[in-house]
């Protein structure tokens, strides 16, 4: 298992010119990063600061292709339940919301339906709810607000009336049960590289959007946003709970090696307890537009949420955004967390929650 020195740069921060060339360029460089290939004394090394300037560009039939006229709906009309359901939801064993729908999510894996991931993203503190693992009673580092700066996204700026921008900090969701100040891995700082915004004993929800749609195995399947994924070849997608999806599973961050996964970027990780107690249920996309009074209207899709906190190392989570930054679509928005949705209420919350348990 590789070990970080975090007085120095990890071993994806730079590659020579010869595994950038038999690596390819697009979705090769970017899942080849990292892997310590070894190289040759003649080889030059190049920082990946300047290799994102060298990757191929040709078109992206996925840009814009998001639907312009799907905009958040009312929820409710005159006490009536306009919006079809949404997430996320409770995950809790044995809870089904009220919603009685006629959609059925995906049961088989995404890749048996035929779905391809399309982006990854996350939010700070979790969307989804599971009593026990990631709910009211969970922990987190203390908050300082002297820190906060480098972590909050230019998107969520206000502006005082004297135009100089002042940042808002994200609305923070559940936190996992896991913290504890006492133990060194989650209190001890890591030398970020790629991802600078997370921290160390924080709680963040990670998403996979997946698609049938999407420009599936082609330098141009990873987009952001990842409307622009889900929808690249939307002639192709005549029923969305069984053809979009999405997988959610929750970590909190720890500076230990013993948790390395190399290749978080492509799902969700299904390894003994990781993926191990998934449930499956029909909803929508999630973020901060959305709450119990303004709903989404990309709805149904189906949701694979993994109901366990898990522990990953931070060294996992840098070598992810490494790999998004090198995809031929610019991913460096969804290498910052998101603010997290609060809670569905039950009446918008599906009625159809499947169990999968190893």
């Amino acid at each position: 298992m590789r070990k970080d020195d975090s007085s120095g740069p990890p071993p994806w921060a730079v590659v020579t010119v010869a595994v950038s060339t038999c690596m390819g360029l697009g979705l090769g460089l970017g899942l080849g990063l990292g892997l310590g290939l070894p190289r040759k004394t003649s080889e030059v090394e190049v920082p990946m600061a300047e290799i994102r300037s060298t990757i191929k560009v040709g078109d992206n039939p996925c840009s814009g292709t998001k639907p312009t006229d799907m905009p958040n709906i009312n929820c409710m009309v005159s006490n009536v339940v306009e919006a079809l359901e949404q997430a996320g939801t409770n995950v809790s064993p044995g809870y089904k919301g009220l919603f009685n729908t006629t959609a059925v999510p995906i049961t088989t894996t995404f890749f048996e339906a035929g779905l391809c991931p399309v982006n990854v993203h996350w939010h700070i503190g979790t969307e989804h709810y599971s009593a026990g693992e990631f709910d009211e009673f969970g922990t987190a580092p203390p908050f300082v607000p002297e820190e906060a700066e480098s972590r909050r996204r230019t998107e969520d700026r206000v502006v005082r009336g004297d135009g100089e921008g002042v940042y808002v900090e994200e609305r923070h969701g559940y936190k996992c049960r896991k913290y504890d100040e006492a133990n060194p891995i989650f209190t001890t700082p890591y030398n970020w590289k790629h991802c600078p915004s997370l921290i160390v004993g924080e709680t963040y929800e990670v998403h996979w959007p997946h698609s049938v749609a999407g420009a599936c195995g082609t330098p141009n399947q990873y987009q952001t946003s990842f409307y622009d994924g889900v929808f690249c070849h939307a002639e192709k997608i005549t029923d969305t709970a069984s053809q979009i999806g999405v997988h959610a599973q929750v970590f909190t961050i720890v500076n230990d090696e013993s948790y390395y996964y190399p290749d978080l970027m492509r799902g969700m990780i299904v390894d003994g307890e990781y993926g191990a107690d998934v449930v499956k249920y029909t909803g929508a996309t999630t973020g901060t537009t959305r709450n119990n009074q303004i709903c989404s209207a990309y709805t149904p899709i189906t949701w694979q949420v993994d109901r366990k906190c898990h522990l990953i190392s931070a060294s996992s989570f840098d070598k992810m955004c490494s790999d998004m930054l090198y995809q031929r679509d610019d991913m460096s928005d969804d290498t910052e967390p998101h603010g997290a949705r609060e809670l569905v209420a039950d009446f918008i919350a599906a009625n159809n929650h499947v169990s999968r348990t190893k």
